[in-house]
């Protein structure tokens, strides 16, 4: 998935259905800064709100994560010989995806953390997972520190053994860990790693945060998603 491209698509989508950002921002009951941030890639709805626009915009997920829609020509003198090479074609599906299921599942991850509240998906399908984190708020106590360097890690946990997958660091200048976090996008693709093979709270993130005394400040945050894995074995 390209967020880039993500991105364009709901502007475009925005501006054929005559919304503006903070109109479309109340429709889904986010500020408007966050679906600029959707719209310059910066940042991705969660799951359910892809989902609920792809059904309010009358579009595909597919289409919304390729970041375009498809062109339907239509042949009216050929309908009855389309017809029956479409039901041709279903049956080939049919059989295909009985050997082989490419379509991906999602799940939502969240914090198990009461710092924190995170929003993000796996995509996962029989062959191997995505993993998007598109919005991490800090709720803890209140923290005005700036910080002078920031760095959010997320971690697999395998037993005893920790791997790193993805992570951002942030040193331009002093930041609030609240102004960093806004900021933050994880993205993990093609991970080769199947939906059933993930243990529970096996994977966190680590946010250390360091001030211009050269104190860290350090964060462990456990995220957790349902253990069912609807795909197909």
């Amino acid at each position: 998935m390209n967020q880039e491209n993500f991105g364009k698509f709901i502007k475009e989508i925005r501006k054929k259905n005559n919304l503006t950002q903070k109109q479309l921002a109340e429709k889904y009951n986010v500020t408007y800064q966050a679906v600029s941030k959707w719209e310059n890639g910066k940042n991705m709805p969660d799951m359910a709100l892809i989902k609920q626009m792809s059904k309010d915009f009358n579009v595909s997920l597919e289409e919304m994560f390729e970041g375009k829609i498809k062109k339907n020509k239509n042949h009216k003198p050929l309908i009855i010989t389309l017809f029956a090479i479409l039901i041709i074609i279903i049956v080939f599906l049919i059989i295909l995806l009985q050997k082989e299921d490419n379509n991906f599942s999602f799940k939502t991850l969240s914090s198990a953390c009461d710092n924190f509240n995170i929003s993000g998906n796996i995509a996962y399908n029989n062959q191997k997972s995505s993993i998007y984190i598109t919005d991490i708020e800090y709720c803890g106590e209140e923290n005005n520190e700036k910080y002078e360097e920031i760095q959010c890690t997320l971690y697999e946990r395998d037993n005893d053994v920790a791997k790193e997958i993805s992570s951002s660091v942030y040193n331009e200048k002093a930041v609030t860990l609240e102004e960093y976090l806004q900021t933050v996008t994880l993205t993990v693709d093609d991970y080769q790693k199947i939906c059933k093979e993930y243990s529970e709270n096996s994977l966190y993130l680590t946010i250390d945060a360091k001030d211009k005394n050269g104190k860290i400040m350090s964060y462990h945050v456990p995220l957790s998603f349902e253990k069912n894995c609807s795909t197909k074995s």
